[in-house]
């Protein structure tokens, strides 16, 4: 609720901790109650899927900036796009100039860091909260995954994830998560 009307009132934030606030409203309660659902009481948990929920949305930030801009919001932070050279009027461009690149770039590099540390939640779920949970890290690799394939271009389309992206990421996350992990955060590099 409070998500929803911070939108009908905010349309642009000026730091990374600002947006990351916004995530903590809007994403995060979501992850919270998936956890409930499957009956996942645990400070630990929570404090692992804020992280993954916080990453989703910063990662579903990326893929929507055109779709956003034209809805009169951007979730890129400002001090983001002036850190990289970027204006507000390059998002309306019908591709990512080199500063709006670098800027997604980096954000898709903060929410990968985010996304990967809070992949220990795994660890702490069984049966099909494991896999539910294991299906949503799997989803934002795979977008990640599109991000990169796209050059970080999103203005020219909306990047979407690959279903056999998804797939492998997620029988990889069953299997040796820690190792898929590791992987991704030690090569820099996603599929």
């Amino acid at each position: 609720m409070r998500a929803n009307l911070q939108d009908q009132r905010v349309g642009r934030y000026a730091t990374q901790a600002e947006l990351e606030e916004y995530c903590v409203l809007s994403a995060d309660p979501v992850g919270r109650l998936v956890l409930r659902v499957f009956g996942v009481r645990d400070r630990e948990a929570e404090r692992l899927s804020d992280r993954v929920c916080t990453a989703l949305q910063l990662i579903e930030h990326c893929q929507d900036v055109a779709e956003d801009r034209r809805n009169g919001r951007i979730y890129l932070p400002q001090a983001a796009l002036a850190a990289f050279g970027a204006t507000e009027a390059d998002l309306d461009a019908p591709t990512a100039n080199r500063a709006v690149r670098l800027t997604v770039a980096a954000q898709t590099a903060r929410a990968l860091d985010l996304l990967t540390t809070g992949a220990a939640l795994l660890d702490r779920l069984h049966g099909w909260a494991r896999l539910a949970v294991a299906g949503y890290v799997a989803g934002g690799l795979a977008t990640l995954d599109a991000l990169r394939r796209a050059r970080w271009d999103v203005l020219a389309g909306t990047p979407r994830p690959r279903k056999t992206d998804v797939l492998a990421h997620l029988i990889a996350l069953l299997v040796r998560p820690a190792a898929h992990v590791r992987r991704i955060r030690e090569g820099g590099r996603l599929r």
